[in-house]
Formats: C-alpha cells, sequence, structure tokens
C-alpha cells in the first residue's frame, strides 16, 4: 500500500487479517525481481510486527515473503477506473486507488486481486 504516514494503511491491513488476508510486512517492504514477478518481505528488524495506532506495535504471525500481485494507493477511487498500473522495478503491477477507511475496503481489496487473478489467469 502506498500513502501518507497515518493515512490507514495499517488500519486496513489489520481489517484485511480479518477477511482471510496474511501479514508480509508492515511500514517497509524490501522488494525485488525474479523470473519477470515482483517480490517483498519486512526488513529483518520488522517482521512480525504491525504497528495499530492507539494501540502500539504488535508481533503476530507473518508470511517470510510473498509476490506483489497488486499495489493499493490511498485516495478517492473513480466510479468506474481504467486499468492501471505501477512502475516498481521495471515490472508494471496493477494499481488501484481506495479510500482505505471505508467499511468496505478489505471487501474491495479481495475484489480487485480476484480480478486481477482471473484476467491474468494466473494464480496468487
Amino acid at each position: 500500500m502506498e500513502g501518507a504516514s497515518g493515512s490507514g494503511k495499517s488500519d486496513l491491513m489489520r481489517r484485511a487479517l480479518d477477511h482471510g488476508f496474511r501479514l508480509v510486512a508492515d511500514d517497509r517492504v524490501i522488494l525485488w525481481t525474479s523470473a519477470g514477478r515482483l517480490f517483498g518481505r519486512a526488513p529483518d528488524t520488522l517482521a512480525g510486527l504491525i504497528e495499530i495506532r492507539g494501540v502500539g506495535v504488535l508481533r503476530m504471525t507473518a508470511l517470510p515473503l510473498a509476490e506483489v500481485a497488486l499495489v493499493v494507493r490511498t485516495g478517492e477511487a473513480d466510479r468506474a477506473p481504467e486499468p492501471a498500473f505501477a512502475d516498481i522495478l521495471g515490472l508494471q503491477v496493477p494499481l488501484v486507488v481506495l479510500a482505505l477507511s471505508e467499511a468496505s475496503a478489505p471487501a474491495k481489496l479481495g475484489h480487485a486481486l480476484a480480478a486481477f487473478d482471473a484476467g491474468s489467469k494466473r494464480r496468487i
């Protein structure tokens, strides 16, 4: 997720965890490419940690790495957006803009990933 400090990135991640998503990294991500795909992991010092504003930094189970299949940018989403992509390390990664504080944001995130999966005929 891309957005300013305090924009709700970690809050959305916390809510997404309740919808079956898995934590890989919070705050900072180490990115690399392999075989034309983008991957990310948490820096060793932050692995398994997530900051919850008003509560503090909590430890939780996290995946050691994951493919980056979608970029989420904070903002007000268009009603019917055209397909968009972020250029990261020379790769075009599907991009969606979401209002992170909306109650439906975790579900929208799931729908966006499913649409990418079906459109690319890839398994995420």
